[in-house]
């Protein structure tokens, strides 16, 4: 068992000093340099690779999870993040040339740079303790920011070996951690920052936002919500029960992106409940409770909250429903609900309860999911093409996996962010990376242009013709909104109409009329 280091509280009175270090660094603009980036990076990920050992162990004593499942979803998701960046970091960071720049202005040069926000704040999440703290700080850490990170103080272990890696991988003057609660989260939030990250629930989402707001901080907010999955008639019983299953075991399910209820078309509901029954004995044929593969809720605040839940639910117990508090056990719980106002469907359960709700067709379905909650994190669509396609087109969702359980939150350089309620802003892979960088936009302006420029300047007398004629737009439309066909470009771009069109087509042509003319060659030899 590896020895792990203690979880202490940050001085509240060193706060602002720690602040103002890494806010000085970045004005020193050391970490604007691509080598100096890569050199942190690279540090940090022989920094988790060396106390992987430490990782497991802390994940084990906060969350009871397994080393396999911290393995996949923590250390290692971080490893192969350190490396991605690394690997693409030179050509992200390069200039862009600007796209839709009209002819005229070409010779301005109009290009993006790419330079990093600044000094951010990040605050982490204590069911992914390492992958939601140093996600976000590698692709802060890739543009060029200085930053502090706020681990969770409900995952105490976690925290503390990921401060002795950064203390121990990462240049201090640029890039802390600050240990706490409230109290000290508070005081992180009294100073200035260019950007704040956060993942957790709405209601601190809220109070972030609010703060952010005072001093128009810009904010990226991972959130939760009540993400249902809709199962319809047509779908594949077996592998709904399956993969929705799964989604509900991995971490005990305290996933915030995972499946908050599923509604059930009447007609498949016995199999899909068979087929329940039968995957649970398989993934835990000892029971949930003996296996080393499930683990347990994080405190016992919120075990009370899940017991109380599960307690005032007038729903019936389909599976499971055992619970030892002692050890925060909660064996996954399959439950038939069949109102919106019950206790399991007006929260969000961040835990194993798995509330069905029978429907009788795709409409009610729909209609449901966009009562229970517009904007949730994911939505988890099972059945026919037609149908899946249908409810992607009628609901909203911060993402979808269509036929599974959240797969596409488990790729690591898929783009991953809320909507609305469920959160803004979006990270991984190279969303990290634009996540923490400014978009500048640069022109450079000859001299030679400045006889061109000339309409420009005062006196006007004259000049908006000059003007209309060097910058207008004709439409290709009438004033009931139809397109009108110019007949003479249509046969001049062989139907493209654009010029880059046009091109396409001339070019699809000239080939397919070389390749006739080698044919017929061909032919006249033979």
């Amino acid at each position: 068992m590896a020895e792990l280091p203690a979880f202490n509280h940050t001085s509240l009175e060193s706060i602002a000093d720690i602040s103002n270090t890494v806010r000085a660094t970045f004005h020193t603009h050391k970490t604007r340099s691509v080598s100096y980036r890569l050199t942190q990076l690279r540090k940090l990920y022989w920094g988790l690779k060396d106390n992987e050992d430490a990782l497991l162990e802390a994940c084990k004593r906060d969350l009871g999870k397994s080393s396999f499942e911290t393995y996949l979803t923590e250390v290692g998701w971080c490893e192969n993040d350190i490396i991605f960046m690394c690997n693409n970091l030179e050509k992200w960071v390069k200039d862009e040339a600007a796209p839709d720049i009209p002819l005229l202005n070409k010779a301005l040069s109009p290009r993006i740079r790419k330079e990093p926000l600044g000094c951010v704040l990040i605050i982490g999440a204590y069911n992914f303790p390492v992958q939601l703290s140093l996600g976000p700080l590698i692709g802060a850490i890739a543009a060029g920011c200085t930053a502090i990170l706020k681990p969770s103080e409900n995952a105490p272990a976690a925290a503390a070996v990921m401060e002795m890696i950064i203390r121990k991988s990462l240049d201090q003057s640029a890039y802390r951690v600050v240990q706490g609660a409230i109290p000290e989260s508070t005081a992180l939030l009294d100073q200035k920052w260019d950007k704040i990250f956060y993942t957790g629930n709405m209601n601190v989402g809220k109070i972030i936002a609010k703060k952010a707001a005072e001093t128009l901080t810009p904010v990226t907010l991972e959130l939760g919500g009540r993400n249902p999955a809709i199962i319809t008639k047509n779908a594949d019983a077996r592998l709904a029960a399956r993969r929705l299953l799964w989604a509900k075991l991995l971490n005990a399910g305290q996933v915030c992106v995972s499946q908050n209820y599923i509604l059930v078309d009447k007609e498949i509901l016995p199999a899909f409940i068979a087929e329940m029954k039968k995957a649970m004995d398989e993934f835990y044929p000892q029971g949930a409770k003996a296996s080393p593969d499930y683990g347990r809720i994080v405190n016992e605040r919120q075990f009370l909250r899940l017991k109380k839940m599960l307690d005032e639910s007038q729903g019936k117990i389909l599976l499971g429903g055992a619970m030892d508090e002692k050890e925060k056990f909660l064996e996954p719980t399959v439950i038939q609900v069949d109102n919106v106002t019950d206790s399991l469907m007006v929260d969000e359960s961040f835990g194993p309860l798995i509330p069905i709700y029978p429907v009788n067709n795709l409409d009610e379905a729909i209609r449901l999911a966009n009562e229970v909650h517009a904007t949730p994190l994911g939505i988890y669509p099972f059945g026919n093409k037609q149908e899946t396609t249908r409810i992607l087109a009628e609901t909203r969702s911060g993402g979808a996996s269509v036929n599974d359980g959240f797969f596409h939150a488990s790729i690591p350089t898929l783009a991953f962010g809320g909507v609305g309620e469920s959160g803004q802003g979006s990270y991984r892979g190279k969303a990290s990376f634009d996540c923490f960088t400014h978009r500048r936009s640069v022109t450079t302006t000859p001299g030679w242009m400045e006889s061109l420029l000339n309409v420009r300047y005062p006196p006007y007398a004259g000049k908006l013709r000059q003007f209309q004629r060097m910058s207008n737009l004709s439409p290709n439309f009438d004033r009931d909104g139809k397109v009108e066909r110019n007949l003479a470009t249509y046969i001049l771009t062989l139907g493209g109409g654009s010029f880059t069109g046009a091109v396409k087509r001339y070019l699809f042509v000239a080939i397919l009329a070389l390749a006739v003319k080698q044919y017929q060659l061909r032919q006249s030899r033979s």
